[in-house]
């Protein structure tokens, strides 16, 4: 059996460092995103691996894009890279409502009509799992980013419990969690919230990428990226709730 992998969000960033690693190591490689210029592109770099433009919020697209992937490989799918999302810094009273809608239609809808168009797929391979793109700023609520910062939430509760449903399948599912990384989604914002000042932006998309490539031997759930992160995700762990409100309100005071 082919050690397949879809990708959503693949033309840059993570999704694109991600594709380059698991090609790199032999897996058979399939690239969504709704740029289909820049995907094109990547595909011509990895050798013409497969690749359609996709928006994750078109049900009827993502059940397409899935049926004529898993085809070429016996309808089965090793991993689902649930990567794809969208982020917008700024005041939550300043960002048109339009835009907090779209935040979480593609973060979480887009996240859970993938997952759900993949499960016959999954279902039907051996070892299967489904990794979601998730952040720090689903330990707790970020200002400045809320909505992305809800999004992430959402994703994180998602994890979590279809991990547990998916068990009885075979299907293990996990979420990334890495704070600020220096991709384009981040360096295109116009507004710099006071915790990316203070936290900085010390993450490379490849560094991600070899955590995606770590999580798919590994049953964790979630997988807290970079030391300064892990640190804090474990303190939350343990500290009471109080204390996580008061590291944040000083993380974001301007």
């Amino acid at each position: 059996m082919n050690n397949t992998i879809l990708i959503t969000g693949a033309a840059s960033g993570i999704g694109a460092a991600t594709a380059r690693l698991f090609y790199a190591r032999g897996w058979q490689v399939g690239l969504l995103d709704i740029n289909s210029e820049a995907l094109a592109s990547l595909s011509a770099e990895l050798g013409g691996c497969w690749h359609r433009q996709l928006d994750v919020t078109d049900i009827d697209q993502v059940k397409g894009a899935l049926a004529e992937f898993c085809a070429r490989h016996n309808g089965q799918l090793r991993l689902l890279f649930n990567c794809a999302g969208i982020l917008r810094f700024g005041y939550f009273e300043d960002i048109e409502q339009v835009e907090h809608l779209r935040i979480m239609q593609i973060n979480v809808m887009g996240v859970c009509n993938m997952t759900h168009a993949a499960f016959g797929y999954l279902k039907a391979t051996h070892n299967a799992q489904v990794i979601n793109m998730g952040s720090a700023s689903g330990l707790y609520g970020v200002p400045e980013m809320a909505t992305y910062s809800a999004s992430k939430f959402a994703i994180r509760g998602f994890t979590e419990a279809l991990d547990l449903e998916w068990a009885r399948h075979g299907i293990r599912v996990a979420d990334l969690m890495p704070p600020f990384v220096n991709t384009p989604m981040v360096s295109s914002q116009h507004h710099a919230p006071a915790t990316l000042s203070r936290l900085g932006v010390n993450l490379e998309a490849v560094e991600i990428a070899k955590a995606v490539w770590q999580q798919v031997d590994s049953t964790a759930v979630h997988r807290p990226v970079s030391l300064q992160f892990k640190l804090m995700y474990w303190a939350g762990q343990i500290s009471p709730a109080w204390m996580s409100r008061l590291t944040m309100r000083w993380l974001s005071r301007k």
